[in-house]
């Protein structure tokens, strides 16, 4: 009987020393709300992207910790994977790394050293909103992964088959980098280019490893970046941001970038350069929350692209809260046709965001 009971003790305290030195987390969000376009018809989605991840840490010793995650997306009115079956079922994060007093460093795909880093000076916090900026000012038209098939199916902010590395942050600074490699699917299509200039060429393999750096530097009042990224056909984009907190209760950012398509060697056409800026401001009143934002996109040799954006959000608890979202963009060319026309599409959108 007292060996038993020995027996049961030691498998309790060795249980718990596992479970303090291995942790998994379950985590989602569910974003769900109705949004209307001009000339398109009501639709039932959502301001943000739908996930579950799973995310975890394994402490190994002598300050060394192994890490993992993983992030699948969904659509919230079908229940089906996004995309369906054209992306990756862990299409948001796939990963696994180490993390020390050298940094982290990481393997797999997931965002760019550059996508990451932007978003924290994006008014809309760099999700997909259509009132939001990151998906198209806010990197100048540019696409992390143009290789990967129709980008209308893919992510455009991520490399898969990379490296990623974080250092230490050192007083508020942070150096990062994203390194790819040549793999790709060899399905390219036209991008963020028009039919006349495209961005790549289809079936086209890409011509370069593709890379991504940024360092940024966070002290509470002030914020500040400044990124580069070459992707895998040699579009390069830079871009530099900063924010300020003046008061606890406001926060004021802005950006500045360029994307550059000249060196094109194995590419038939091309959009040469396209500049981008966007100022946004986030003001919280209580529970509520109130976005702006304002920017414009130059490509050469065309007209310019200008979106303007009003949101609000107000907390109904720690993980809940409810939106609405208003923008007007005004685009001179139909980046998917290529035809020139002056559209004015106006996005109204209200919905429901829950974090789990």
């Amino acid at each position: 009987m007292k060996k038993s009971l020995v027996a049961v003790a030691l498998f309790g305290a060795f249980a718990a020393q596992a479970q303090a030195q291995s942790a998994v987390v379950i985590y989602g969000t569910l974003d769900a709300g109705v949004s209307k376009s001009t000339g398109k018809t009501t639709e039932i989605g959502g301001r943000d992207n739908n996930k579950l991840g799973f995310m975890g840490t394994e402490d190994l010793g002598n300050g060394l910790k192994a890490l993992f995650q993983l992030e699948m997306r969904y659509a919230p009115d079908t229940g089906l994977l996004e995309g369906g079956n054209s992306r990756p079922l862990f299409q948001g994060q796939s990963r696994v790394g180490l993390q020390g007093a050298f940094g982290t460093v990481r393997l797999g795909r997931g965002l760019t050293a550059y996508q990451e880093s932007s978003m924290a000076f994006e008014p809309w916090s760099g999700i997909p909103s259509k009132a939001g900026f990151q998906t198209d000012l806010m990197v100048a038209g540019y696409t992390s992964d143009p290789l990967s098939g129709d980008n209308s199916l893919n992510s455009r902010n991520r490399f898969s088959n990379a490296v990623f590395y974080n250092t230490p942050v050192f007083s508020g600074f942070q150096g990062n980098a994203t390194i790819g490699t040549k793999e790709a699917s060899g399905q390219a299509v036209v991008g963020n280019g028009t039919i006349a200039s495209p961005q790549y060429a289809a079936g086209m393999e890409a011509t370069a490893n593709p890379y991504s750096l940024s360092a940024t530097y966070n002290n509470g009042m002030f914020g500040a970046m400044a990124a580069y990224e070459r992707n895998a056909v040699e579009s390069k984009i830079w871009s530099v941001a900063g924010s300020v907190v003046p008061m606890p209760n406001l926060k004021l950012m802005a950006s500045y970038q360029q994307q550059d398509q000249d060196k094109t060697d194995t590419i038939a056409f091309q959009n040469g350069k396209t500049k981008a800026w966007v100022l946004g401001a986030n003001y919280t009143m209580g529970p509520g929350k109130f976005l702006a934002g304002y920017g414009q996109k130059d490509p050469e040799s065309q007209e310019k692209t200008k979106q303007v954006s009003l949101g609000y959000e107000y907390s109904l608890s720690k993980r809940t809260y409810v939106y609405a979202d208003v923008s007007n963009k005004k685009q001179a060319v139909n980046f998917i046709t290529g035809k020139a026309q002056n559209d004015s599409i106006t996005s109204y959108g209200v919905g429901v965001h829950h974090n789990f």
